[in-house]
């Protein structure tokens, strides 16, 4: 689903990326770990569109997205990509379900149909109690959990996460990991986790190691 061919990526004289070549296919959760400075943030940011990459190729379900327009690459990634941050990035001002519901809104969707979907997902995640309550008045957890619903609003081919858990005490990390495989197993999601959580690594079905901007492993893992 995912083909990354010889990507490289440098900042001025440094060199982050070299020549990195990967495949995730559809229905896979992979986990991105390497040391500081790996080079595993550019390489989710290239994969997501958020960065172009100096050489090479990425393509999402046959579309290489290397080539498109900015404007074309925005719709792409609003209807395509999910994205899920270390620090939720949730609105203050709105509250969850507005949040939930904001991409599905920029994708053109109806108010109502945004609405019906952002809802169908908070009460999968079990925080129907809590949509019309805005990002101060929820927990951590809480927060990160509509950082997901809201990543996946719009069915995306596939949700990146960047140290989804980083922020997050051991009880609510758990919670994060099994709700992963719970979104893998009953929706088919596929997940790309740059992480340094050992445990959530171990549940991947493939782990990818970079080192010094470059594929250095490539492993299986999931029980």
């Amino acid at each position: 689903m995912i083909e990354v061919r010889d990507i490289s990526k440098s900042y001025d004289k440094l060199q982050v990326l070299r020549q990195v070549s990967i495949d995730i296919p559809r229905g896979e959760i992979v986990a991105v770990v390497g040391p500081s400075g790996a080079g595993k943030t550019t390489l989710l940011q290239i994969i997501g569109t958020l960065e172009r990459p100096d050489s090479g190729t990425v393509k999402i379900d046959g579309c290489d997205v290397t080539r498109l327009g900015e404007r074309r690459l925005a719709a792409f990634r609003n209807a395509r990509i999910g994205f899920i941050f270390q620090f939720h990035q949730l609105l203050p001002e709105f509250t969850m379900l507005e949040n939930v519901m904001m991409p599905a809104l920029i994708g053109g969707q109806s108010r109502g149909e945004s609405m019906r979907r952002a809802m169908e997902l908070i009460e999968y995640l079990g925080l129907a109690d809590r949509a019309s309550h805005k990002p101060s008045e929820l927990s951590g957890g809480e927060r990160q959990r509509a950082a997901v619903a809201r990543a996946l609003v719009n069915s995306p081919a596939v949700v990146l996460a960047d140290e989804p858990t980083g922020s997050l005490d051991s009880h609510n990390r758990n919670d994060m990991h099994r709700l992963f495989l719970d979104l893998n197993r009953d929706k088919g999601q596929t997940f790309v986790i740059v992480t340094h959580d050992e445990s959530l690594a171990a549940g991947a079905h493939r782990v990818i190691h970079l080192r010094d901007g470059m594929v250095e492993h490539i492993g299986s893992s999931m029980q």
